[in-house]
């Protein structure tokens, strides 16, 4: 053995030494603090949700990840139940009433819905629906919203209020198909003064989107459905006062053109509107 390697022992044993004593310090703290992070990690949880509207809804929705449409009530209903108990109480606090603001009433009906919403991210998603329409010398606040989770799962939710001399109530709740969003259209009222108008929603398909719509009289204590139609292939819908035009394809035949590397026929159905609802004129095909 040389001298040099004489002289450099005491000093590398010397190093390893304070390595292991770093290191071991290191184990240490990792064993002190992991129970102590552990320990805020379960305080926060059992916490419970955020005070806030935003915060709490955000707090439910997150735990629809995986969720199937069939066993989500249970967090949707608690979801419906936190923002329609908000609309009710800033319609019954006057402040829809506010004479100072420059924006319509279904402008801030959809704001108060997209507050509600507002902390939640792609792809949780909380989209507002809302109308206003004149109704038994007041207004009638169709207060709507999708809230879609993964894997296209969505439910929709339609509550009907009725404000009048600066009193608002909730009239009606109603649930649109799910996996749909929310769009409405109006006819003329009925003879009998009931309010009708079209609910439609798109899903996506294989291949093509799907179109539902249902016509709803809603006769200040109910809604009725007058007509429907589900899961019309690449459907559109076309209502005027006195006309409904659908249009749509037929799966099987669009299947067999496309392997064909052509166009398939498109099918229109005409409805006149009648105090009854609907009444089919002609269902033909048009060009694609």
């Amino acid at each position: 053995m040389n001298n040099t390697s004489l002289l450099m022992e005491p000093f590398d044993r010397g190093a390893g030494n304070r390595w292991f004593r770093w290191i071991l310090c290191a184990v240490l703290l990792i064993l002190f603090f992991a129970p102590s992070q552990a320990l805020a990690r379960k305080k926060k949880r059992a916490g419970g949700p955020p005070a806030s509207l935003s915060g709490h809804v955000n707090y439910l929705a997150q735990q629809l990840y995986g969720v199937p449409i069939d066993s989500a009530t249970p967090i949707t209903k608690q979801i419906q139940t936190l923002i329609l108990n908000h609309l009710q109480q800033w319609l019954a606090s006057g402040a829809a009433q506010d004479a100072t603001s420059n924006e319509p009433l279904d402008v801030r009906v959809r704001q108060q819905i997209e507050n509600a919403f507002s902390e939640l991210h792609y792809p949780l998603e909380g989209k507002a629906a809302v109308f206003i329409r004149p109704w038994d010398g007041g207004q009638l606040i169709g207060a709507g919203y999708t809230l879609s989770w993964p894997e296209f799962r969505s439910v929709n939710v339609l509550a009907l209020y009725g404000t009048k001399q600066g009193n608002a109530r909730l009239l009606t709740i109603t649930h649109f198909v799910p996996r749909t969003d929310l769009r409405y259209a109006f006819l003329p009222p009925a003879a009998n003064g009931s309010l009708r108008f079209m609910v439609s929603g798109v899903r996506l398909g294989k291949s093509q989107p799907r179109l539902t719509a249902i016509l709803y009289a809603f006769d200040g204590a109910q809604l009725h459905s007058l007509w429907e139609t589900h899961n019309a292939y690449s459907g559109t819908l076309l209502v005027t006062p006195g006309k409904v035009t659908l249009r749509y394809l037929i799966e099987s035949e669009y299947v067999q053109y496309e392997e064909r590397g052509q166009k398939p026929p498109r099918h229109e159905a005409v409805y006149k509107v009648t105090p009854q609802g609907l009444t089919l004129l002609a269902d033909h095909q048009i060009p694609f």
